[in-house]
């Protein structure tokens, strides 16, 4: 199966996925808005979703996914499955210890995430809502672990499908559960908390499932002595040792995004809400191409450099630099030129009022500008994570986070909430060509040819393509065809399909092969 064909998988889930999370948003917004519990929800939410990527996606995916790749190539299947064996015996006692802990610190943490939460209301709803929200955490770690196992056999589907299972379940939470709670005289938002839970639940059972058919399922040991013993496993102590630095770039990241909802929940009410819906619609590019290819694109760059083959490994960080370029940067272009429509069309709805709309356009359009930087992260990250390099990227990291703070410090007096998404968005563009020089500077990345006609040929495009939205930004009325919500999301959808046409039909003019630009990704996968 070529890369192409991989990451072609991985998107059309993804994308299943963001338009399921579209449909689960603007649900949430038209029942709850912009208010105190919307924010106390999204507190709470954020915060397993934090540990999550400390412990699930982030960096254990980073350290065990190229061990456990390097181990299939060098030390064949019976070695790779002890190894499985093992880390996830030592992960699930971890988890089941920090979920117990998570629930008696609820309190603790949600002052350390957003103290400014409006009292006692909206701070005591998240307190709540963190505790029924926090095994959630050990469910998706251990999906991080399943998935990190189906993509390092090439089983792509499954974890790129699971996603869609919470967002099912947030979409019954809103429409049947809200009420459900209101009849109960319970807060109604205390429903999101439930079907955030099912959620967790739904996607553990569908991946391990897909690896039991498979015969992939990890064995967790519950006896003590097997505990000790997986814990000094040498593969288990290797990931450890890369988690380490991992977790601190994990960290670091996540910290800026702890940072900006801590100045958020100090700035007017729903602030922390007009972000969460902008990060919505930022996450609908960035996970359909940048997290794609870095699924795809992890393991076999961790088997090109356990094998040798560098010359392999630089050409498919070359294709996947390619198709970012060709694909986020019209993206980031709808983002600067285009956002009220995309905001009006799919939150202004029921009790989500004009200024909220105007509120998140703003905040979309700080994460336009450092869209390109966002996915470019994605990719080329991977390339020094299959070198078991995890150092790097968080000395970059690290100076980022100082930089985006400093940039909130100047900003938020001037743009309030806008401030926060323009900033990691500038943070984010010095990571992602810091990220690049590193890779030019060691030969690990050796770009090939045709790069300066490309560039152009993708600026052509982007500017036809600008002009175009502009016209379409300023031809129609979008805040004012609210009580003619078919006619807008019709005309949404006609506007989006007309750019989509004229930005290739533009690069097809320009002479762009895009069969040359698909064979970039056609190695063969070993």
């Amino acid at each position: 199966m070529s890369l192409f064909k991989s990451a072609s998988i991985v998107s059309l889930w993804t994308l299943l996925s963001r338009i399921t999370g579209l449909v689960r948003e603007l649900l949430i917004a038209s029942a709850f808005g912009a208010s105190a519990m919307t924010d106390a929800f999204n507190v709470a939410f954020r915060i397993p979703n934090l540990f999550r990527r400390f412990f699930g996606e982030g960096a254990f995916s980073q350290a065990f996914v190229p061990v456990l790749a390097a181990s299939k190539a060098q030390h064949g299947d019976e070695a790779t499955r002890m190894v499985m064996d093992r880390v996830a015996t030592v992960l699930a006692w971890a988890l089941l210890c920090l979920s117990v802990l998570g629930v008696l610190c609820a309190g603790g943490l949600v002052w350390v995430m957003a103290s400014g939460l409006q009292r006692p209301q909206g701070f005591d709803a998240a307190v709540v809502m963190t505790r029924w929200m926090f095994p959630y955490i050990a469910f998706m770690s251990l999906v991080a672990l399943g998935a990190g196992i189906l993509n390092t056999y090439k089983r792509f589907a499954v974890p790129a499908a699971t996603p869609v299972l919470l967002n099912l379940s947030m979409i019954v939470a809103v429409t049947l559960g809200a009420p459900w709670f209101k009849t109960l005289g319970l807060e109604p938002v205390y429903a999101l908390a439930g079907g955030v839970l099912l959620g967790g639940v739904a996607q553990f059972t569908l991946q391990w499932s897909a690896l039991q058919r498979l015969n992939l399922r990890p064995r967790v040991a519950w006896r003590w002595q097997a505990v000790r013993a997986a814990w000094a496993d040498h593969a288990t102590q290797n990931i450890l040792h890369l988690m380490g630095p991992a977790l601190l770039g994990v960290s670091v990241a996540h910290l800026s995004m702890l940072i900006n909802t801590q100045i958020a929940s100090h700035l007017k009410p729903g602030s922390v809400s007009w972000i969460t819906y902008a990060d919505r619609l930022m996450e609908f590019p960035t996970a359909m191409l940048g997290v794609a290819l870095g699924v795809v694109l992890m393991p076999q760059l961790s088997s090109a450099r356990a094998s040798g083959d560098s010359a392999q490994y630089s050409a498919m960080l070359d294709w996947g630099l390619r198709l970012v370029v060709v694909l986020a940067l019209p993206c980031a272009v709808a983002l600067l030129v285009f956002p009220m429509p995309l905001v009006a069309a799919l939150y202004h709805y029921g009790v989500m009022t004009d200024f909220d709309v105007q509120q998140v356009t703003h905040a979309l359009m700080g994460w336009g500008v450092g869209l390109m930087g966002i996915v470019a992260i994605k990719v080329l990250t991977p390339g020094y994570y299959a070198s078991q390099d995890t150092k790097t990227p968080v000395k970059v990291a690290l100076i980022v986070l100082v930089l985006t703070q400093v940039l909130n410090v100047m900003l938020v007096p001037w743009l309030a909430h806008a401030a926060l998404t323009l900033s990691i968005s500038l943070g984010a563009l010095v990571n992602a060509v810091w990220l690049l020089l590193g890779l030019l500077k060691r030969g690990s990345y050796q770009p090939q040819t045709g790069w300066g006609v490309f560039i152009l040929q993708v600026l052509v495009a982007c500017a036809v393509l600008a002009i175009f939205l502009m016209w379409a930004n300023s031809h129609f009325a979008w805040v004012a065809l609210r009580t003619e919500s078919f006619k807008r999301i019709w005309l949404l959808g006609l506007m989006l399909l007309a750019s989509v046409a004229i930005y290739f039909i533009v690069l097809w003019v320009t002479g762009l092969k895009f069969r040359a630009l698909l064979q970039h990704g056609s190695l063969s996968e070993k």
